[in-house]
């Protein structure tokens, strides 16, 4: 990787606030602009840049501050195993905490010292129970011992007597609020009753332990609200009353429980930070800008607060003075930074920020900025030998118009160093899944694999995708597999363009809702694609609403409508009734236990390819969920890819054949 070591942050001040005006990023717009950089020290098949090496470097996960910030605690897959290791704040070597063959997250410190929180599930099931471990012993305690019932996101309260966490029972829709006493060693429901078709998540303590504030969410996604509740009478009053649609998050409370920081769409239609005063109700913005501004934490003397932005993929920190009304950029590295740790990014004295940083040649790590020297030093370092940042490959920021001419959608575009501009070579279009997420401009092993191997990458953000305001975000709903699709065929039009590719050896991948987008470019535009790789895709609308989560249901039911009401739309948007239309070889990947898009569902498609006497294959993790958290699946599915597309789309100059 880069190789980051401690350097100087000269932070540039400005005095915006209200009127901030954050620059446009430069974009490609013209596919015959796109170039392949050249790099002797690169070649195709580069063993430092396999399956097995890229899947080898580590991954840091959620992170948490020691009350004496000495130390973090932090989730990674060092062992092959998502558990929780700790890491001396000045970096080194970690130690690791917990040894477990199932996935841990959401680490929490408590704030005497003694217990960490996190929550961890049963083979990717997403029934998540509470734990405690002590950091001391190493000793372990299942606090709430509910398989049936799903607890997450543990948060404490200052003293440290209680933890605050979501509850969803395995057939409800509903995630309500919970409150555990670790000294009584019972249990006091914050909210109850919620609506089927609303959730409630992100609890907030306030510092002296009498308030939690809350974020409460229709399934639809598109409306929101933020709500105080008294821990000891559990009534709960709405801070932000509205007409319309929009979005309120609350992010955290001032030390002295008169304010929120807060995140919104509100103002103008795209994410803003602004702070919410308990009393009146009424909220002063701090920015006011048409990029994705998340709010992040006050510092502990409530002079700062600290926000993130996200600027077409490239999210950037900045510091806020309350008094001054001065904003100050770190200029960190280019790509993805993130303010972390689950109770605070700034550390108890609030000398420090704790912050993770990801770019396209840089897997997450956690770095500690120093707010008096202006300095950042890195504490976990996730590359293993042998693999180098500058053998990676940077992507360019494309735009490109939509197919009806509504939007201008964005993308990330990988070229391999040295790729002739000869016509002759493959290309891969990468959809990302939710819809509501977006790929941005963050490490990617697989993708890395695959450039490396010869294929041109195209990510594209399509209409649905977050990042580019309420009226983009929206422009899918009801419309589930239309337009977005339209924007995902506009990628491949726009790399055919490049002059760089055999327009019969495009490949279309996605997960998720990407593998539902990927069944549907290879049923609605089967003449594209030379191959295709659905993976932990749902392929049949009416089935996928029977069988998914309670929570999934309602989401889906609220953006796509009623199934017999609409039962048109629903079978014309269900890839599974026109797979006769598959012209593509396909591999599908699924897990056994996932919640979100049954294993059943990519077995339907397998079935019917195959009764059609079509080229498809077929591999069922059995011991995974929706994401592959076991290393070894990981590497095994990303082989199994990469040996299927080379086999049927090959690179240019790879010695491979096309398979009959």
């Amino acid at each position: 990787m880069r190789n980051l070591i401690p350097f100087a942050i000269f932070m540039v001040m400005s005095s915006f606030t209200s009127a901030q005006t954050l620059p446009a990023p430069q974009a490609i717009t013209d596919p015959k602009q796109i170039a392949s950089k050249p790099n002797a020290q690169v070649e195709q098949n580069q063993q430092s840049l396999s399956i097995e090496k890229l899947y080898m470097t580590r991954q840091v996960g959620r992170s948490s501050w020691s009350p004496d910030a000495r130390t973090i605690v932090f989730v990674s897959n060092i062992s092959g195993r998502n558990n929780l290791w700790i890491v001396p704040e000045e970096g080194g070597w970690p130690t690791q905490l917990t040894v477990s063959d199932q996935r841990q997250a959401a680490p929490a410190w408590s704030p005497d010292g003694k217990w960490i929180a996190y929550m961890s599930d049963y083979d990717g099931d997403e029934q998540w129970d509470i734990f405690i471990v002590s950091p001391k012993t190493g000793q372990v305690v299942n606090l709430t011992h509910t398989r049936e019932i799903s607890e997450e996101n543990p948060r404490w309260s200052a003293d440290g007597r209680y933890l605050a966490y979501t509850v969803k029972p395995k057939t409800s829709s509903v995630y309500e609020i919970d409150v555990y006493d670790m000294l009584m060693r019972d249990v006091k429901h914050i909210t109850t009753g919620t609506q089927a078709d609303k959730l409630n998540h992100n609890p907030i303590w306030s510092h002296d332990g009498k308030w939690i504030a809350y974020t409460q969410e229709q399934a639809k996604g598109t409306d929101s609200n933020i709500f105080v509740a008294d821990v000891v009478t559990g009534q709960s009053s709405l801070l932000t009353p509205h007409d319309g649609e929009q979005v309120f998050r609350a992010d955290d409370f001032s030390p002295d429980g008169r304010k929120l920081l807060i995140t919104s769409n509100a103002l103008n239609g795209y994410d803003n930070v602004g702070l919410l005063e308990i009393a009146s109700k009424k909220t002063s913005w701090l920015t006011e800008d048409k990029w994705e501004i998340s709010g992040g934490n006050f510092s502990p003397d409530s002079k700062q607060v600290a926000w993130t932005t996200n600027v077409d993929g490239n999210t950037d920190i900045y510091l806020h003075e309350l008094a001054t009304g001065k904003t100050a950029v770190l200029p960190l590295p280019k790509g993805v930074n993130e303010l972390v740790g689950e109770n605070s990014a700034f550390s108890e004295d609030g000398s420090r920020l704790l912050y993770k940083h990801n770019g396209a040649s840089a897997p997450g790590d956690l770095w500690v900025y120093q707010l008096a020297s202006a300095k950042s030093h890195e504490v976990t370092h996730s590359l293993v030998a042998g693999v180098h940042s500058e053998d990676m490959v940077e992507p360019s920021l494309v735009h490109y118009p939509s197919r009806d001419g509504k939007w201008t959608i964005s993308a990330f575009v990988y070229v391999p160093f040295n790729m002739v501009r000869n016509g002759q070579n493959a290309a891969i279009v990468y959809v990302h899944g939710g819809p509501t997420a977006q790929t941005v401009n963050s490490f990617n092993r697989f993708i890395q694999h695959m450039v490396n191997q010869g294929y041109m990458v195209i990510a594209p953000n399509y209409r649905g995708s977050t990042g580019y305001g309420k009226e983009f975000q929206h422009a899918n709903l009801f419309d589930m597999g239309g337009g977005d699709l339209q924007d995902v065929l506009a990628a491949a039009d726009f790399i055919k363009q490049t002059g760089f590719l055999d327009p019969k050896k495009i490949v279309l991948m996605g997960g998720s809702y990407g593998g539902y987008l990927t069944m549907m470019g290879v049923t609605k535009a089967p003449e594209v694609w030379g191959a295709g790789v659905p993976i932990v895709p749902f392929v049949n609308w009416f089935t996928e609403i029977q069988n998914e989560d309670p929570v999934l249901q309602q989401s889906d039911l609220a953006t796509m409508g009623d199934p017999e009401k609409n039962k048109a739309l629903f079978q014309d948007r269900s890839p599974i009734f026109f797979v006769d239309q598959i012209k593509a070889p396909l591999l599908l990947l699924a897990g056994g236990n996932d919640p979100r898009c049954p294993k059943e569902e990519a077995q339907q498609v397998a079935n019917a390819v195959r009764n059609r006497g079509g080229k498809v294959e077929l591999k069922v993790y059995e011991n995974e969920g929706h994401g592959f958290a076991r290393v070894e699946n990981q590497i095994d599915a990303y082989q199994r890819v990469s040996g299927f597309l080379k086999a049927h789309v090959p690179p240019a100059d790879c010695s491979c054949s096309l398979s009959e």
